[in-house]
């Protein structure tokens, strides 16, 4: 993190704040300036932003909820780790919720749900195509978490949004094994998934999410074998 001069922030309106403070945290943790494990200092953040500790604690609340942040029993606060050792479970997790909300979505979506994938789809191709890792990974956080809304099942999109935010340092990491250059394969079967919910056609929209899901799965897994001789670069 930046130790140096606090640089002066113009007024914020009540939120504003909270807002401005969990969106560069949020980005430090996902980009991994912020590594795993690494302590959050309120009194520095404070000082690097040029705010109160207030807005602090209530974005660390936030970013805790999605799992990126984890306060101790001494009450200090630390980024989240990334379990390594646990990721299958994690994994079949996230290929049956992929699954679940893709057939869901082919049964009960309307045109205003296709619209909204469609944009979230759009958005997602722009950065791929920027290569803005970030960009990418909340695109496809969206463009996935719009097909879960389309499904209609609530309990269904809370779960699978956790798993996509839980997920996301994963997916900084393997994009990174890309140096951000994502293959266009990715963008291609977005829209193979969105075919197939426009057309009702539950059966493909099911084989078409579990192998978008298995070959992520896969493609990740051989990225961490792999550097398991190098050290994961946190």
């Amino acid at each position: 993190m930046n130790k140096g001069l606090a640089v002066p922030q113009p007024e914020r309106k009540r939120g504003e704040g909270v807002k401005f403070v969990y969106e560069i945290m949020r980005d430090d943790i996902l980009n991994l300036v912020l590594p795993p494990g690494s302590p959050i200092d309120e009194i520095q953040l404070a000082e690097r932003l040029a705010m109160s500790r207030t807005p602090i604690r209530e974005a660390l609340v936030r970013l805790a909820a999605e799992g990126l942040v984890t306060t101790l029993p001494n009450r200090s606060t630390v980024v989240s780790n990334i379990d390594f050792l646990n990721l299958h479970t994690f994994f079949d997790a996230m290929s049956l919720m992929y699954r679940v909300t893709t057939r869901l979505a082919a049964e009960n979506r309307t045109d205003g749900d296709m619209e909204v994938i469609r944009q979230h789809q759009a958005d997602f191709a722009a950065a791929v195509k920027g290569r803005d890792a970030l960009g990418m990974i909340a695109t496809n956080r969206n463009f996935h978490a719009a097909i879960a809304e389309a499904g209609r099942n609530p309990y269904y999109t809370s779960l699978f949004c956790r798993l996509l935010d839980e997920g996301r340092r994963i997916l900084r990491l393997y994009y990174s094994s890309f140096d951000d250059k994502l293959p266009a394969q990715y963008v291609t079967e977005h829209e193979d998934m969105i075919a197939a919910i426009e057309a009702g056609d539950i059966a493909a929209a099911d084989t078409l999410a579990s192998q978008h899901a298995d070959q992520i799965v896969r493609q990740i897994q051989q990225m961490i074998a792999g550097d398991r001789r190098q050290s994961i670069k946190l």
